[in-house]
This record gives C-alpha cells, sequence and structure tokens, in this order.
C-alpha cells in the first residue's frame, strides 16, 4: 500500500496504480441541533462510471456534497475512501482538490465580465504564487483543450457573451483540467451538482457528450440531478437519498423509471395518470392575434378561464417567447392581446401594466427574475401586496411574517420559517414561494415558463395541485415548457410550435407524452390558428 504523507492527507506514491474505486463513503451521518439530515449513507462511485445521485429537496444530497467539499463535518465514526485511500474526515476547506476532486455547481462560479481564457485560470492563479502568465501560451493551451473535447470556445471572448450551455461547458471542462493538472493523485472524480436546469433540451445533450468524453478520459463522475430521465440517459448506476438515508443504489440499466420514483418519495407516483378530468370551461380570457417577436411570427390563440395550455417545441422554436411576450417581459414588435375584452398593443404590453390587469408570470430561471435571493422568505412572499402591511414610511413586521407563515403552510413550504433567506431554500421550495407570492393576488391570467425546472418529483406534484387549484378558481394559464410527460399530466390542450408558428394542436384523449414529442417533429410550414 502507498505510504500517506505525514503532512498532509493526500496519497503519494505510485499514482500509475488504477484505484479500487474513486470514491467510497461509509457511515456518514450530519446532524444540525437535534435535527438528523444525513443518517449512516454510504456511497460508491467506481472508477470510470457515471454516477447519478438523486433525491427529493430536503433528501440530504446538498448536505452530504458540502461535506465532501469540506464545508460541513459529519458527525463522528465517517469513513472516507478516495482512490482506495482513507481519508480522515472532516476534510479542510479545499482540500478536496488535491484529492483529485471537483466540484461544478448549479450555477457554475464564472465570472461573466472576464474572458473565457481568466475563468479558465481564475482557481490555479488565485492561490499559487506566480505573479506572471505567458496569455499567449495560455491562450494556445485553452485552444488545444477545447479541441480536444470538441469546444469551439474562444478564449478571448468574455464569458458573459457565451450562450448558457457554453458557460456550462467551459465550467465542466475547466473543472478537469483542473483535475488533470494535479500531481500526486491517480483520482480523478468531478461531482456535477445540478448542471442542467436552465438548459434547453437541445443543449444538454452537448454537455453529456462532453461529460462522456471526460469519463473516456480516464475520470469519474457523480452526476446531481432531479430529472429522472436525465439521470437515466446519462448515468451507469444510481444512488437514492430519501429523508437523510440511503433508499437504494441500482444499476441504471436495469432500472425502470416508475421505480426510481418510488425510492425517491416512498411510494408509487405515476405522472402519466395524472391526466386533468374533462372540465366545464370559462368564456374566452385571453385572445393573442399576430403576435410577433424575435422568433414568433403572426401568432393567434385563445385561452379560455380555467383552461390549461401549454407551449412547446424543438429549441428555437420560439414557444417559451410567447409567454414573455404576452407578459411584457421581453417587447413584442407586432400584435394585440386581449384579457377579458380589453385589448392591448402587443409592443405595450410591459411587466407592471400586466400584474396591474392580473396577469403573473413564473420564469424559468427563478434566482435571476423570479425571487430576490438575498431577502427573507417573508418579503419575498409579500412583495406583491405590500399595501396590506403599511403606508409609504412604515411596514408591520409582525403582520408581514404572520401572512408568510400563512403562505408556507398553504404550500407547504420546507423549511417552515419566514425569516430563511430565499437563497437558502432547495430549488422545489423556492418555487413554492413564488407560486404563493403570486397566486394570492388571485390573478386571471397565470404564465408559466418551465416551471418544474430544477425540481424533484415529489415537489412536481404540488407544484401541479397548485396549478390545477387556481385553473378551477378560474384562472387562464398558460405553459411552456419542454418536457412532455408535465405537459400531458396537467394541460387540457397542448400547441406545438415550429418556426415561430404554431403547427399543431393536441387536446383531450390525444394529449400524451409520446404524442407531443412526435408532434414536435411535424415539418408542416402551413401554421394553424389554435382556437
Amino acid at each position: 500500500m502507498e505510504a500517506l504523507d505525514q503532512t498532509s492527507k493526500v496519497p503519494t506514491g505510485d499514482a500509475s496504480a488504477p484505484p479500487a474505486s474513486a470514491l467510497r463513503v461509509d457511515g456518514l451521518s450530519k446532524h444540525f441541533g437535534a435535527a438528523r439530515v444525513l443518517d449512516n449513507v454510504s456511497l460508491e462511485v467506481k472508477r470510470g462510471e457515471v454516477h447519478g445521485l438523486l433525491g427529493q429537496n430536503g433528501s440530504g444530497k446538498s448536505t452530504l456534497i458540502k461535506i465532501l467539499a469540506g464545508f460541513h463535518a459529519p458527525d463522528p465514526g465517517a469513513r472516507l475512501e478516495v482512490g482506495g485511500h482513507p481519508i480522515d474526515l472532516p476534510l479542510a476547506a479545499g482540500e478536496f482538490m488535491k484529492l483529485g476532486i471537483a466540484f461544478v455547481h448549479q450555477h457554475l462560479g464564472l465570472i461573466p465580465s472576464m474572458t473565457v481564457l481568466e475563468n479558465l485560470l481564475v482557481g490555479e492563479h488565485a492561490v499559487a504564487p506566480n505573479w506572471r502568465i505567458d496569455w499567449g501560451r495560455q491562450a494556445q493551451r485553452a485552444r488545444e483543450l477545447f479541441r480536444r473535447f470538441g469546444l469551439a470556445l474562444d478564449p478571448g471572448v468574455p464569458v458573459e457573451r457565451l450562450t448558457s450551455v457554453e458557460r456550462a461547458l467551459l465550467a465542466i471542462v475547466r473543472a478537469f483540467d483542473q483535475l488533470e493538472r494535479i500531481e500526486g493523485t491517480a483520482t480523478r472524480l468531478l461531482i456535477l451538482d445540478e448542471p442542467t436546469p436552465f438548459l434547453p433540451a437541445d443543449d444538454v445533450g452537448r454537455l453529456f457528450a462532453l461529460v462522456r468524453g471526460i469519463v473516456a478520459e480516464g475520470a469519474s463522475v457523480i452526476f446531481v440531478s432531479h430529472d429522472i430521465d436525465e439521470v437515466c440517459e446519462l448515468t451507469d448506476r444510481i444512488t437514492v437519498l430519501r429523508d437523510g438515508r440511503l433508499a437504494g443504489s441500482l444499476a441504471t440499466r436495469d432500472a425502470r423509471k416508475s421505480e426510481i420514483v418510488e425510492l425517491i418519495v416512498g411510494r408509487a407516483v405515476d405522472l402519466t395518470a395524472m391526466r386533468p378530468p374533462v372540465r366545464a370551461l370559462g368564456e374566452e380570457r385571453l385572445i393573442v392575434t399576430g403576435l410577433r417577436g424575435r422568433m414568433v411570427r403572426d401568432v393567434s390563440m385563445t385561452v379560455r378561464a380555467g383552461e390549461v395550455v401549454g407551449l412547446t417545441g424543438l429549441m428555437g422554436s420560439g414557444y417559451d417567447e410567447v409567454v414573455q411576450l404576452t407578459f411584457g417581459a421581453t417587447a413584442a414588435t407586432a400584435g394585440t392581446i386581449a384579457l377579458d375584452g380589453a385589448e392591448s398593443e402587443a409592443a405595450r404590453m410591459a411587466p407592471h401594466r400586466s400584474v396591474k390587469a392580473g396577469i403573473v408570470f413564473i420564469p424559468a430561471d427563478r434566482l435571476a427574475a423570479g425571487i430576490v435571493p438575498t431577502l427573507s422568505v417573508t418579503d419575498n412572499v409579500t412583495l406583491p401586496v405590500l399595501g396590506q402591511f403599511g403606508g409609504s414610511t412604515w411596514l408591520d413586521r409582525g403582520k408581514m411574517r404572520r401572512h408568510a407563515v400563512d403562505r408556507i403552510d398553504a404550500f407547504d413550504v420546507r423549511p417552515r420559517s419566514p425569516d430563511a433567506l430565499m437563497s437558502a431554500l432547495s430549488g422545489g421550495n423556492q418555487q413554492k414561494v413564488v407560486l404563493a407570492k403570486w397566486f394570492q393576488i388571485k390573478p386571471r391570467l397565470v404564465l408559466l415558463d418551465e416551471p418544474t425546472q430544477g425540481v424533484d418529483v415529489g415537489a412536481r406534484e404540488q407544484v401541479f395541485a397548485e396549478i390545477r387549484k387556481v385553473s378551477a378558481d378560474g384562472a387562464a394559464i398558460v405553459c411552456a415548457s419542454s418536457d412532455h410527460e408535465q405537459l400531458a399530466a396537467i394541460c387540457d390542450r397542448v400547441l406545438v410550435f415550429s418556426r415561430g408558428q404554431i403547427v399543431a394542436s393536441l387536446s383531450g384523449d390525444q394529449i400524451s407524452k409520446s404524442a407531443i414529442a412526435e408532434a414536435c417533429y411535424i415539418t408542416a410550414e402551413t401554421p394553424i390558428e389554435a382556437k
């Protein structure tokens, strides 16, 4: 066995010997006061595999990841092996890198104002004593690195000019490059902590191709995600946590989706059987005529009171732009929008006018556009109704807090803490706060953009239930989504887009996950008018 350097926990010696496993954790527990968030969890990641880590919000996934990052110390008794070598716990902050472990978190850790090359080097030069950088040589090395993985990134371009998928690819390649440059360890373990929630479906394929290329180069990967379909497509094995305990571990190729869902939730959940019943709908509430934007052209549609209409299509088809144009989040170039007979030019729509008219918009990127992360749950929930709690110079904070508790209870937000910062909540609970915030104003029209993106399967059921409640109260719902299973579960009608126009309309018994997917590949050039 290789010797361990007594001044470090990092194994030294023959780094070329293949390790028995990339990572092994046994007996991992963690308490925060009286609350037990991890209970005797074990996890093994084999060399050269992509290992999926699944579980509802609050299952313990984030705590496990933070222990590996040295952010939290586990309870005594836990055992950790990296590359077959026992490692003392807790890890010091930053020690994971010396062990051959790198993290890519959901928000990537890139600095938009800096160039691709500067972001590639920032981690290394933040800790290295070398104050001189040969920019020409480093730019050439970056091009060779990108070429190796089939990426067409310009080292001199600011990151703020990259697309969302290019930023994710850069963050992953940067992490792998850092691992390759570590001396004295044979382990290269990349932990991807939900890197896909804000990526369109086609871009996820590019990210997966990069991950497979990295694994082919000898790395192992832990892929943390709420998307079961993505996990089934990418991984070799899956570990599921539930309520802080190990619910199960299984080979992906042998796993059925229903089996994985049951491990996550603790009971059977059949999303395909959640079709809404046929209901009597109200009068026409929303009439969109001749809508034009950057991608959509001459889109016309109607939505009735109480109706849930889904919008979908392939990437770049323009379906997601419709809800943004209708709300005024992006400017339309033509068209009219009528709500309960009151007609406005689409180009004049603006968020503040929309909210006053009873229109609310739940954006896909909730961190950037749906919440204020640095404010509390109370402050976020009460933003649309601040007038109820005082005048222009004072606010009744006690009344605000009591109101927030009522909304938290109604939407089952966890933890049940009105004083918690929004940034501290999981993605599913953040989304429930967003719904609680906007549904309290009794909207006439709800515009949803990927409403369950980054939300676990258990919280999805709750989000669906809240959408059904507000539609039962008479609101018209328009839901833009690439998740065909979600659309099949909640929609009375689904409109399919291609090249900025509606090319298919499905309703009633025509709606199913497979039927929606098939319709998305229609190549019809003649648009239809969706009544």
